[in-house]
């Protein structure tokens, strides 16, 4: 096998194979790679709307489509990127082999649609590579160790597959090659002046992730935290350095404020008339887990008088409304009615200076209250505040934020060693 330094894993979303070009495009990527000394493996997305188009199929067929053979369709995408991708590369005189998830050895549990990732046995990779070869994996995908059935790892997962390569082959970086330059203050789409950042922290890049920024998948952070492997997200298009993410440690910037992120595929699901009593709201979200639903925002009131009763409200993922109302469902009478909005937003700040800079908070509920954006909801960290509000106030609000701290493209906050700010100019 080659040596630690000598592995790379690249990469590919679904805009940079979307047609023949981009699919060549990528390939001389590789194979330049591969011609500086590098042993190559890359991971690939389908093409441009495959998978919306697939799940689109899913619809037109059955209004609740069996996650299994959900599954089995959506895995094929990737699949059709990578053999493509062989294809273009052998024509440039390499060689080149495409796997599957499953030959990969990408090991999940049986959770369908949203698995994980618990086992990479990379024997056929590591035997391709000894041969020479660049290995294409098909992203998004593996193959459960219980039901040996074929799952997929939702939305983004081949960043995770992308890191989990990396993390047992020993890769040096994983390189994560998108239609973007990097990782960005904010949307360049809702804030034009939004400045790229050259190094993050996995922290902030976790924070970021989990609050609506869709350069990277939450779950390819946490696995390049846990096995420390650097990420360096960049342009399929451009020739130039993209955004590290690095453990803590190694950034150089301490900023009060790094990025405004935001998310519109965000509902709300309130339950109504909860019995005030121990256990209840424990039954609720052990019956949400069972349902594979990841809860964000979570509030709940007070009754005000002994025996009245309670509401609580917590935010999901729009596409896991249906599975969070039939899990409530299935508890019985536990509450006397169940709502939901699918209008809602999120706006969040992130950046590792606010342990140490008070005043954040009270600064971003009073720019919102000054555009007159009610704030529905508050969720927080150590480095993160979360406002939950109408969707179609988001933009407004990313926008004001992202002007009242001072985050564009010519100067940020930063915190200096005394505790003071000051500013400076991007690197």
């Amino acid at each position: 096998m080659p040596e630690r330094d000598d592995i790379v894993v690249m990469k590919f979303g679904g805009t940079s194979v979307a047609g023949p070009e981009e699919i060549k495009r990528a390939a001389r990527r590789m194979v330049a790679a591969r011609e500086a000394g590098n042993s190559v493996v890359a991971v690939l997305s389908a093409r441009g709307k495959t998978t919306d188009e697939l799940v689109a199929s899913a619809y037109e067929i059955s209004d609740r489509p069996d996650p299994r053979e959900m599954d089995m369709l959506l895995s094929t995408g990737e699949r059709i990127s990578c053999a493509l991708a062989a294809m273009a590369i052998n024509d440039m005189g390499h060689n080149a082999v495409s796997l599957t998830g499953s030959q990969a050895g990408i090991v999940t549990d049986s959770s369908h649609t949203k698995a994980k990732i618990i086992d990479v046995r990379a024997d056929r990779i590591r035997e391709g590579l000894e041969e020479d070869k660049i290995v294409l994996v098909a992203g998004f995908q593996g193959v459960s160790t219980d039901s040996r059935d074929v799952t997929t790892l939702g939305r983004g997962g081949s960043d995770t597959t992308a890191v989990a390569l990396a993390a047992a082959l020993g890769a040096s970086v994983c390189e994560i090659y998108t239609d973007v330059t990097g990782v960005f203050s904010a949307d360049p789409r809702i804030v034009p002046n939004a400045r790229k950042l050259p190094v993050v922290s996995f922290e902030e890049m976790l924070d970021m992730a989990s609050s609506g920024a869709g350069v990277l998948q939450l779950r390819s952070v946490e696995y390049a935290r846990n096995y420390n492997i650097p990420i360096h997200c960049r342009s399929s298009f451009e020739d130039l350095p993209g955004t590290l993410v690095l453990p803590e440690s190694e950034t150089m910037e301490r900023p009060i404020i790094t990025a405004v992120t935001h998310s519109t595929d965000e509902a709300r699901v309130t339950v109504i008339g909860v019995k005030d009593e121990p256990g209840i709201a424990g039954r609720i979200f052990a019956a949400l887990a069972e349902a594979n639903v990841n809860v964000d925002v979570i509030i709940q009131n007070e009754p005000v008088h002994e025996g009245a009763l309670a509401d609580l409200s917590f935010t999901v993922e729009t596409g896991d409304v249906v599975p969070a109302t039939d899990a409530i469902a299935g508890l019985g009478e536990i509450c006397r009615e169940v709502r939901t909005d699918e209008k809602i937003g999120k706006v969040s700040i992130v950046g590792a200076g606010m342990r140490t800079h008070p005043g954040v908070a009270a600064k971003v509920f009073e720019v919102l209250g000054e555009k007159a954006i009610n704030i529905e909801m508050i969720s927080t960290s150590s480095i993160r505040i979360s406002c939950v509000i109408q969707a179609d106030q988001v933009p407004e609000a990313v926008r004001s934020l992202h002007d009242a701290f001072d985050l564009g493209e010519d100067q940020i906050l930063t915190e200096a060693p005394t505790g003071e700010h000051h500013q400076v100019a991007p690197s």
